[in-house]
């Protein structure tokens, strides 16, 4: 149930996902077996994960043509819990309409820095000023084919809760999801993809009336298999 006892709208959205043919089914998430206890973040408790965070990663399928971009990853604590700020761009957009993705964009030329450009970006798309953000952490790069960018995130934590205020020309809305909603096993789903030559496995967050997927669920997914099961399970113990 929503708050005031409003009935939540069911999970997914209606976001195109252009599925190539030949889909399979994928497998459970890696924190499946997780408690739920287990699943519930603090800030703090995420500011001591990314205190061990491990060098980025480039991306494995950048080529040439890739043009740089930079999303930041907002995480602020609301009610003892850890939230993350996601957006949802217009269906009139060129690339990835309708879509909910991370605050940011491509780096321009007056832009100091990839780090530079994704702050830049927040504010300019949900009026997050840069000298509200603590920088924690940067996250492997990722690249994606039909738009052709070269993704870095940083993960941004904030010491309050944002008052967001979306760019109607890029946002048509704005909102932050607990990181126990998104280690629900209930959120998310898996299929496998024949994509580049080889399959490969696509994620997908069923939210309440929203799908994330796409580059922004292969960020989630990469940072929160980071947070709960590197944490329990570390590498190479």
């Amino acid at each position: 149930m929503a708050d005031g006892g409003e009935v939540e709208p069911p999970r997914g959205g209606r976001q195109l996902i252009p599925r190539p043919p030949g889909v399979r089914p994928g497998g459970p998430p890696e924190w499946a077996a997780l408690a739920a206890t287990d699943r519930r973040f603090t800030l703090a408790d995420v500011r001591e994960r990314l205190a061990v965070l491990p060098p980025p990663r480039a991306s494995d399928l950048h080529t040439p043509e890739s043009r740089a971009a930079a999303v930041l990853v907002p995480i602020f604590e609301a009610d003892g819990e850890a939230r993350i700020v996601l957006t949802k761009r217009p269906d009139t957009m060129r690339w990835h309409r309708g879509e909910i993705v991370f605050p940011g964009g491509k780096h321009d030329p007056g832009d100091a820095s990839l780090l530079a450009a994704a702050l830049r970006e927040a504010h300019e798309e949900i009026g997050l000023p840069p000298e509200s953000v603590e920088v924690a952490g940067e996250l492997d790069s990722l690249s994606t084919v039909a738009s052709q960018f070269t993704i870095t995130p940083f993960v941004g934590l904030l010491a309050a809760p944002p008052v967001l205020r979306p760019d109607p020309l890029e946002v048509v809305d704005a909102f932050a999801v607990p990181i126990s909603e998104l280690l629900d096993p209930a959120a998310y789903r898996e299929e496998s993809w024949e994509l580049w030559g080889a399959w490969r496995p696509m994620a997908f967050y069923e939210l309440p009336g929203e799908t994330v997927w796409g580059a922004t669920a292969r960020i989630l997914t990469g940072f929160l298999r980071f947070l709960a099961v590197e944490r329990t399970h570390p590498p190479g113990r």
